[in-house]
Formats: C-alpha cells, sequence, structure tokens
C-alpha cells in the first residue's frame, strides 16, 4: 500500500498543470453563459438584422428562437449534470452518440468561439465609429477598426491573466447592459401608448418579399444568433464549484432570462417604432436602438451606446473563454495539437488557445471587415455562426437521446426524447435558411454575401473530416478519448 501511495504521488508531483479548480461559482459561470449570449449587442444588432426579414413580426421570430433553445438548454443542462468537461459539447456528443461525432462538434465549437469575438468586435468598431461621426463629423466614420483591435486587445489580456479575472469581467459588463436596456424597453413601451399591439407575435406585418411564415423563419437565423452561446457555461464545467448543478442551473437560467428581456426589449421597440416600418430597424443610424434614444430621451443614448459597447467586449471574453477551454481540452488528450493544452504557471489560463484564439479573431475581423464593410462582415459571420451553432444544438439533442437510452438509468421520456425531439425540429427551419437549403417551401434562403457562408462552412467542416480521418489511421485512441476528456484519472481507472 505504502508502495502504490507512493506511486500515485509521483504520479500526481509530474501530472501537467491544468485548469484551476473551484474557481467559479453560480454568479460568475451564469454570466459567461450571458455574456456569450452579449444581450446588449444582440438587442443591438443582431435581432434587428432579422427586421429586414421579418419586419413587424420580429417578435414572433424572437418567441421562436426562445422556445427551440429552451429546448436545447434542458438537454444541454442534464447532460451537463452527467458529463462536467472543459470539452463540454464534444464530450457530450461523443458520448450520446459517437466518438468521431464528438470530435467534429469539437472541430465546429472552436470555430463558433473563433467567430464571436470578430462578430461582435466588428459591431463594436462600426458602432464607436458612427456614434463619434455623428457627434464630430470630423471624424470619418469609416475609421472603425482601432476600436475593434482594443476591444481584442482587452479581452486578451483578461483572458491572459485567467478565468477569476475574465468571469468577473463578463459578470461586471453583462449587469450593466441589462440593466439599460430593461429601463429603456420600458420608456418605450410607455410611449408606444394606444399603439401597444399583440398583433407583433402574428404574421400580419411581415414584409412583401418575405411574407407570412416565410419571413419568420428568416427572421430567426438572427434571432436565434442572438441565443447563441446559452451554453456557454458548460465549458467552464472544470473550473467551477459544484459543476453538476452549477452549470445545469446556469444554462437554463440565462437562456429562460435573456430570452424574456429579448421578446420584451423587441417588442417594446417594434411598438415604438411601428410595425408597419420596422422592416427598415437597423443596427445603427437614425433608426436603431441609439437613434431611438437620442431622438426622445436626450443623454439616454450614450448609456444605451456604453451597453453596446461593454455588451461587445463581454461577448468577446466569453466566446474567448469557449473556444480556448474546448481547444485545451481536446489538446490535453491529442485530438489537437498539444501545445493547446499549455496553461500559464502562474494564473493557470490556457494562455496557448487564447492567444491563438486572438489571432484569428484580428485575421478575420480585418480580413472580412476591410474586404466589404464592417455591417456587411458582420452579417456574414452571424451567418457562420448560426449555420454551425444550429447545427451543433440539433447534434447535442440527438445526442442527449443517445446518452440516456444507452444508459438506461434514470430514463425520463419527457425530458430525454420528448424534449430533444421538439428541439432538433424547431431548429431546422433557421439551418436550412442559414446554410441556403431550400428543402421546404417556407424556407428562404439567405442573399449575398452572407450567402457565401454555407460553403465557406462547409469547406470547414470537410477540413474536419478529413483530419478526423487522419487521426482514425494513425492515432486511434486520441478520437475515442473525445468521450473521456470530462474524467479524472480516478474516474477513468473506475470504469
Amino acid at each position: 500500500m505504502a508502495k502504490e501511495r507512493e506511486t500515485a504521488g509521483a504520479t500526481t508531483a509530474v501530472r501537467p498543470p491544468g485548469l484551476r479548480r473551484d474557481a467559479i461559482g453560480l454568479r460568475e459561470v451564469l454570466f459567461q453563459s450571458i455574456t456569450d449570449m452579449a444581450p446588449g449587442a444582440a438587442i443591438a444588432a443582431s435581432i434587428p438584422a432579422g427586421a429586414a426579414y421579418a419586419g413587424g413580426a420580429l417578435p414572433l421570430a424572437v418567441l421562436f428562437a426562445l422556445i427551440a433553445c429552451l429546448l436545447s438548454a434542458s438537454c444541454v443542462g442534464v447532460l451537463a449534470r452527467e458529463l462536467p468537461a472543459a470539452g463540454s459539447l464534444a464530450t457530450y456528443a461523443a458520448r450520446g452518440l459517437h466518438p468521431a461525432i464528438g470530435f467534429l462538434v469539437a472541430w465546429g465549437y472552436v470555430l463558433v468561439g473563433a467567430l464571436i469575438s470578430p462578430l461582435v468586435l466588428l459591431q463594436l468598431g462600426f458602432t464607436v465609429a458612427s456614434t463619434i461621426n455623428s457627434e464630430w463629423h470630423g471624424y470619418p466614420a469609416n475609421l472603425w477598426w482601432p476600436w475593434a483591435v482594443l476591444g481584442a486587445l482587452i479581452v486578451l489580456a483578461a483572458g491572459y491573466y485567467g478565468v477569476q479575472t475574465s468571469a468577473r469581467l463578463g459578470t461586471l459588463l453583462g449587469a450593466f447592459e441589462i440593466l439599460v436596456f430593461v429601463v429603456l424597453g420600458a420608456f418605450l413601451i410607455v410611449h408606444a401608448g394606444s399603439h401597444n399591439t399583440w398583433s407583433v407575435f402574428g404574421t400580419s406585418h411581415t414584409p412583401s418579399a418575405y411574407h407570412g411564415i416565410t419571413g419568420v423563419f428568416a427572421g430567426s437565423v438572427f434571432t436565434i444568433l442572438a441565443f447563441g452561446g446559452f451554453e456557454g457555461a458548460a465549458p467552464l464545467a472544470e473550473e467551477a464549484r459544484d459543476p453538476r448543478r452549477t452549470v445545469q442551473r446556469a444554462v437554463l437560467i440565462a437562456t429562460l432570462g435573456i430570452g424574456v428581456l429579448y421578446v420584451f426589449t423587441t417588442y417594446a421597440v417594434d411598438v415604438a417604432f411601428g410595425p408597419g416600418k420596422f422592416a427598415g430597424f437597423t443596427a445603427s443610424g437614425a433608426a436603431s436602438w441609439v437613434g431611438i434614444a437620442r431622438a426622445l430621451y436626450g443623454l439616454f443614448w450614450f448609456f444605451v451606446f456604453l451597453a453596446i459597447v461593454n455588451s461587445t467586449i463581454a461577448n468577446a471574453n466569453a466566446g474567448v473563454n469557449v473556444s480556448s477551454r474546448t481547444a485545451y481540452a481536446m489538446g490535453r488528450i491529442g485530438a489537437f495539437p498539444h501545445f493547446l493544452a499549455r496553461v500559464h504557471h502562474k494564473h493557470s489560463s490556457p494562455v496557448i488557445a487564447i492567444f491563438a484564439t486572438f489571432v484569428v479573431t484580428i485575421a478575420v475581423t480585418l480580413g472580412l471587415g476591410f474586404a466589404y464593410t464592417p455591417v456587411t462582415a458582420f452579417a456574414m459571420v452571424g451567418t457562420g455562426l448560426v449555420i454551425v451553432l444550429a447545427a451543433i444544438y440539433i447534434v447535442i439533442n440527438a445526442a442527449c437521446i443517445g446518452f440516456f437510452a444507452k444508459r438506461r438509468r434514470g430514463w425520463n421520456p419527457l425530458l430525454h426524447l420528448v424534449i430533444p425531439v421538439l428541439g432538433i425540429a424547431a431548429f431546422v427551419p433557421a439551418w436550412l435558411a442559414a446554410a441556403g437549403i431550400k428543402a421546404f417551401s417556407f424556407v428562404t434562403p439567405l442573399t449575398a454575401p452572407s450567402s457565401y457562408m454555407g460553403p465557406g462552412v462547409a469547406g470547414f467542416m470537410v477540413v474536419g473530416i478529413g483530419y478526423l480521418i487522419y487521426l482514425y489511421a494513425r492515432h486511434p485512441s486520441r478520437v475515442t478519448e473525445v468521450g473521456l476528456v470530462h474524467l479524472d484519472d480516478a474516474e477513468i481507472a473506475g470504469e
């Protein structure tokens, strides 16, 4: 026994450093999901991007997205309770379906994390530039890129100093942006007065080009984008206290709470602006949240502006957390390059993965922003995110069925079959619209250049499949271990 303990102690001594355990509690984990959804940025830009398709029926598209994401949040929650993992969704897919599918989910999820930061940093750039230009006309409205780079550097610093720093930053920024939009939403509902109407939850206000339910489904591409990241708490499982309870609660509370906020604020701005002309509502200028706040409430626009800026930085920070933890978990088992699993000796942050995410963020932000415009690039990146996220959510719903069907113990027909099936059905139309696949008459593919993202994402996944084939041929155990990345050594030995 003494020899065994001595051996175990030696093993522990040489074990490479990992993520910091028990570093954050429910509050920080909850705000990881909240800021990964970026409520302020989503209210101001992601959701309004759907107005061109859904028009005054945009609140219905938001409600549709809320229901779809709640169904998937239930599946993520029950899987997170069973499989607390930095690998999160990849681990769930590997254990519920197949290790190869888990690997491809990890491949896609790293792309999601890498695209979240460019998405919101593009928004940060064009929002700050246009706002400064409206106040001081001498400032060029197209000088957006320094602000995007500055935001990326702030997020890089927060990630470098560890999960406690980045999570606390997200908590502070997230609380501020929610407060500002709740107050403004209440003001707008009062301002609308007799124009308040339940008709915005129907299809009568959709534009002629996307009339009826077609417009609602097309608009839901961008409303689902607003919910993207509700599962963002899951990759922090290895750093959270009591992760089996904490992560599940955080995912469900964030999805429901921010979903109600989205419905409330979208309704408020719709009835205040006018449902009949809401198809012209945008992310910047007079027909935007900042524009309305400036016209109706004077200096209150500045708080809205600050909330949007805060939200973009908080969301970029959350995206780096997701991407770096997934890359770390896959690097730890050799499914991704091993150097991604290196952590800082003092801050216990996956520093190499964080720097890699930073490089990708700068490349995508500046590359697409200069090739098109930052607003157009925002729509393109958002479309790419929805293609990947909706597909991953569909897979995770299926993994929930597979995991509990295999285990049989604790099988609940509602939680482990009915809800996942409904979740799959709810995400299919938005995924088809974003991917440009007109499989049903009610699906309207998006227009160029957003439509370019379908082939682009497909190409990225083809590369992932090629790498998967290589791993199976040379290192098959690395694929199998995707399903084990949540387990401590003792748990592995016991299975």
